[in-house]
C-alpha cells in the first residue's frame, strides 16, 4: 500500500476540490447566490457481477461501486432555513467504496468488513488491489515493476471467502469528493476524519441491512490511527459493537515514529523501536559483520538490546560514560552493519531516512522505506537521506493504472471522472485529538492508543489482530508491539490481542507468501470471532 510519509515531505498528487456552489446566478448576485442554488452531493451506485475463486472454492458476487454523502460533525438532517447570504452549503463529503457481497449469503450469518488505507490522503487502492479484492494486480517482488500491461489475476487470497467487503476512500481521495463551507476543515483532521468514517459505516449498515451482520475494521498504516478512533465512537457514540478490529502496519502514537525523532529531542523511543527493522533489513541485504543463520532469534537478541542497554545508553545522554558509549556503537554496528565511526557521530541515534540513504551507500544505492527489501539508486549519494521510496516508485504504477482500468471496465464506475490515489493534505492536516476523558484537542503528537483501549473497555469482548512486516520503516514493527504492550487497558484484556508477523514491508501483500499468510490469519481471525455457529456460517 502506498502511503504518505508520516512526518516527512511526501511527494504525493495534488489536490483538486469540486465547486460547491452553482454558477448560473445573475451576475450581479454571484457574491451572494440563492441558497437554492448551491449544491449538494447525491449518493449513486453501479451494481455490477463476478466471481472468484478462493482456496480452491468458486464464489460469485455482487459488487457495489458508489457513494454515500456524510456531513461534518454538527450537522443535523432535519432541514433548516436557508441562509440567503450564504456563500456555500454546509460542509460535507461524497464518499466513494466498493462494496463486494457473496450471493446467497444470509446477511446476519455473513460477517462484513470495513477497509481503508491510510496516509493521510491515500484512498484504499492498495489494499483492493493488492490484497483482497478479487483481482489482484502481479508486480516484482523485491524490484521496480515493468512497465504495462500490467497482469491482473484471480486473487486466490480474497478475503470474501470469509466476509462481504466494503473498500472506502477517504474524503478527498480516490473518487470521495469534499465541498462546502469550510471543507477541507470539516473533513482533514485526525478526529473529523474519523467522524466522517464512523458515519459511513452507520449509513452504509443501514442502507444494505447490515446492522445484525458481524462486523470489522481493517486498517493500513494511517488507517490504523483511524481505526483505532472510529472504534471508539462506533462503540461508546452510535452503539455498534465490533467483533473485530485487525490492524496493518500499525502506528498508533506518533512520538514513537522513526521518520524524524531528531525534531523531538528528549525523546529516544523511536530510535529503539526502528532498531529491529534496522537488523532485519541489514540481515536482509547481508551487511551484518556476522551474518545470524535465522532472521527472528536474531531479532529476540536485538529487542532485548533495543529496551535494555540501548535504552540506558540514550536515556544517559551526556552523562554518558564514553566506554559505554562506544560499547553501544559497537554494539550498534553489529546489528546495523553502519560503520562504528558513523553511530558514533550520529551520537547513536540514527532516525530512517539516515539509515535509508547510508546501509547501501557506498554504490550509490538507496533502500525502501515501505518496504525495505527494495533498493534503488540514491537521487544525491551525498545526500544525508533518502529523497525518495524505492518501493513506492517499483509498484505505483502498477496499482493505480489496473485500478483505473478495472474500475471503469467492469465495475462500471468512473467515467469522465478523475481518480485520485493519494492527495497532498500535509499542509491542512489537523493532527490535534481529542483523547476520550480529555477536555479538549491535546496540544501533542497524535496518540490514539487511548481511544483503542477505551472501545476494548467498553467493549471487552473486542478482539483486536495486529500485522506487521519485519522489512517496514515506516510502521516498524516493533512500534506496533510496544504500542499494543502498554494500552491502558487491564491485564486480561491483552489476551484480547493477537500478534502476526511476516517477511514482507509496509504492504505485506507486495510478498505473495506473506498475501497468502495475512490472508490465512486475518481469515482465520474472522471465523473464529464472527459469532455464527458452524452450522450456520454462510460458506
Amino acid at each position: 500500500m502506498k502511503q504518505a510519509k508520516l512526518f516527512a515531505a511526501a511527494l504525493l498528487l495534488s489536490s483538486l476540490a469540486l465547486p460547491a456552489v452553482a454558477d448560473d446566478a445573475p451576475a450581479k448576485d454571484k457574491d451572494k447566490p440563492d441558497a437554492a442554488k448551491i449544491e449538494s452531493f447525491k449518493p449513486e451506485s453501479r451494481t455490477s457481477e463476478g466471481s472468484v475463486n478462493v482456496g480452491g472454492r468458486h464464489i460469485d458476487y455482487q459488487a457495489v461501486a458508489g457513494t454515500l454523502v456524510v456531513h461534518a460533525k454538527g450537522w443535523d438532517d432535519v432541514p433548516q432555513n436557508a441562509d440567503k447570504d450564504a456563500k456555500e452549503g454546509p460542509a460535507e463529503a461524497s464518499m466513494f467504496y466498493v462494496a463486494y457481497f457473496k450471493k446467497g449469503a444470509k446477511a446476519s450469518e455473513r460477517p462484513v468488513t470495513f477497509i481503508f488505507n491510510g496516509g493521510p490522503g491515500s484512498s484504499s487502492v492498495w489494499l483492493h488491489m493488492g490484497a483482497f479484492g478479487p483481482r489482484r494486480v502481479v508486480t516484482a517482488d523485491d524490484s521496480h515493476s515493468d512497465a504495462a500491461p500490467y497482469p491482473l489475476i484471480n486473487n486466490d487470497y480474497s478475503l470474501l471467502d470469509a466476509s462481504d467487503l466494503v473498500f472506502i476512500d477517504a474524503p478527498g481521495t480516490g473518487f470521495s469528493r469534499i465541498a462546502g463551507k469550510d471543507h477541507e476543515k470539516a473533513f482533514w483532521g485526525v478526529d473529523p476524519d474519523a467522524h466522517a468514517f464512523a458515519s459511513f459505516i452507520t449509513g452504509f449498515i443501514g442502507q444494505y441491512g447490515r446492522w445484525n451482520s458481524p462486523k470489522y475494521l481493517f486498517g493500513e498504516s494511517y488507517g490504523t490511527t483511524r481505526s483505532a478512533n472510529v472504534a471508539n465512537l462506533l462503540e461508546t457514540d452510535c452503539s455498534v459493537d465490533l467483533n473485530g478490529v485487525i490492524l496493518l502496519s500499525q502506528i498508533l502514537a506518533f512520538d514513537a515514529s522513526a521518520d524524524a525523532p531528531q525534531f523531538n529531542p528528549g525523546v529516544d523511543l523511536p530510535y529503539q523501536l526502528a532498531l529491529p527493522t534496522y537488523a532485519a533489513t541489514a540481515w536482509y541485504h547481508h551487511k551484518l559483520p556476522n551474518q545470524p543463520a535465522e532472521l527472528v532469534p536474531f531479532l529476540t537478541e536485538v529487542e532485548h538490546f533495543a529496551m535494555g542497554d540501548y535504552a540506558v545508553a540514550l536515556a544517559a545522554g551526556s552523562t554518558l560514560d564514553p566506554a559505554q558509549e562506544k560499547a553501544a556503537a559497537e554494539k550498534l554496528h553489529q546489528y546495523t552493519g553502519l560503520p562504528v565511526e558513523y553511530i558514533e557521530k550520529a551520537d547513536l541515534r540514527i532516525n530512517g531516512g539516515k539509515f535509508e540513504q547510508n546501509l547501501q551507500g557506498d554504490n550509490g544505492t538507496v533502500t525502501g522505506r515501505l518496504d525495505t527489501r527494495f533498493s534503488g539508486p540514491a537521487y544525491d549519494p551525498l545526500s544525508e537521506e533518502s529523497e525518495y521510496d524505492p518501493q513506492s516508485a517499483a509498484i505505483s504504477s502498477a496499482y493505480v493504472s489496473v485500478f483505473n482500468d478495472y474500475v471503469r471496465k467492469d465495475l462500471k464506475y468512473g467515467e469522465g471522472k478523475e481518480f485520485k490515489p493519494v492527495i497532498d493534505i500535509w499542509k491542512t492536516w489537523n493532527f490535534l485529538h481529542q483523547a476520550p476523558g480529555a477536555p479538549i484537542a491535546l496540544p501533542q503528537a497524535t496518540n490514539v492508543m487511548p481511544d483503542l483501549a477505551m472501545a476494548m473497555k467498553y467493549n471487552p469482548k473486542l478482539k483486536v489482530l495486529l500485522n506487521a512486516g519485519y522489512y517496514d520503516l515506516a510502521t516498524p514493527f516493533y512500534e506496533g508491539v510496544y504500542e499494543m504492550q502498554h494500552l491502558p487497558i487491564p491485564q486480561n484484556l491483552q489476551g484480547n490481542i493477537q500478534f502476526r508477523f511476516y517477511e514482507s514491508g509496509h504492504m505485506v501483500y507486495a510478498h505473495e507468501a506473506a498475501l497468502k499468510q495475512l490472508h490465512d490469519n486475518v481469515a482465520g481471525f474472522i471465523r473464529s470471532t464472527d459469532n455464527v455457529k458452524d452450522g450456520g456460517r454462510a460458506e
